[in-house]
């Protein structure tokens, strides 16, 4: 059977991928996309992630918008790095898909209470503010959640928005710290194993050779998204960070890593947003997730070249 998901997400050309990767893979039921203010703001994450389902042939999925700003923070974008619409890069038409009207929170608290308990996943590839809200409102959706698998903070790795945080987890880390100390089965993908998978010219070309619209459209994000990291940190090419929460749900195989306590920072000016994790297990916290380190980046892309082939 398919494993069910509910991605939430603030598209950024990485999360589009994410989503093309999800909607691609027959092991995957989408049971939903909740949206959240993050690399853009609400109502583009919003606009956005219906492109991504109109893009991939898919207006059966359900949108809901989420969340239009952190908990006790004001909201923090990143247009530098994703352009004014948060997807820049490919030239498609507006969505026509409608937006579904319950409210994003709703949708994953009412999800989680009516299907069979144990048979949910949460994807957040963006800031934790709607999984902290819908765990605030309910919390026996708790113990109902399968797993969360989130795209989020960095260990050695440091941040990418600070020197210390990493962007989704610096944008709302109050929800960030809610989450992880929920008590709910969390995998989290930091830097340390996106910077890993590499948007290299061989690698995007294998997406640019499937010659269809949507990989033509990828293939845009991509050289859009890429530009900002190569300059920063000189690489071969860009961190394509979001899809690794899904590729992790197919082919868990492609990544290595371990269990460890992880605590938000969320007092200190200098490391607000801090992903403090104790890789090394030198305190006795207890163990509240798995934390993504190494990946095989070839078998990576492979796998979303193959689901961008299927749409």
């Amino acid at each position: 059977m398919p494993r069910s998901i509910i991605i939430d997400t603030d598209p950024g050309q990485d999360d589009a991928l994410a989503l093309l990767l999800a909607l691609g893979s027959p092991e995957l039921e989408v049971l939903g996309i909740t949206t959240v203010a993050g690399n853009v703001p609400l109502a583009l994450t919003s606009r956005n992630a219906r492109v991504v389902c109109e893009l991939a042939g898919r207006r059966d999925i359900t949108v809901c918008a989420g969340a239009d700003r952190p908990l006790l923070r004001p909201l923090v974008t990143a247009e530098h790095v994703h352009g004014k619409t948060g997807l820049d890069g490919a030239d498609l038409p507006e969505p026509t898909m409608p937006l579904s009207p319950r409210h994003g929170v709703d949708f994953i608290v009412e999800t989680l209470m009516t299907r069979p308990s144990g048979t949910i996943t949460l994807c957040p590839l963006g800031p934790l503010t709607n999984i902290a809200l819908a765990l605030l409102r309910e919390p026996r959706i708790a113990p109902r959640i399968k797993e969360i698998v989130l795209m989020g903070g960095g260990c050695f790795e440091g941040g990418n928005m600070t020197p210390a945080a990493e962007f989704n987890i610096f944008v709302d880390p109050h929800a960030a710290k809610a989450v992880f100390a929920a008590g709910v089965p969390i995998t989290m993908a930091p830097l340390d194993v996106t910077h890993k998978a590499l948007t290299t010219r061989p690698r995007v070309d294998r997406i640019r050779k499937i010659g269809s619209k949507v990989s033509e459209a990828a293939v845009g994000w991509l050289d859009f998204f890429e530009r900002f990291d190569v300059q920063k940190y000189g690489s071969e090419g860009g961190p394509l960070h979001d899809p690794c929460v899904i590729a992790w749900l197919l082919e868990p195989g492609l990544f290595t890593g371990r269990s460890c306590n992880v605590e938000i920072e969320t007092e200190s000016q200098l490391t607000q947003g801090m992903t403090v994790i104790d890789w090394w297990g030198v305190t006795d916290r207890p163990k509240n997730a798995f934390v993504l380190g190494g990946i095989d980046a070839e078998g990576y892309f492979d796998l979303i070249a193959r689901a961008i082939a299927r749409l």
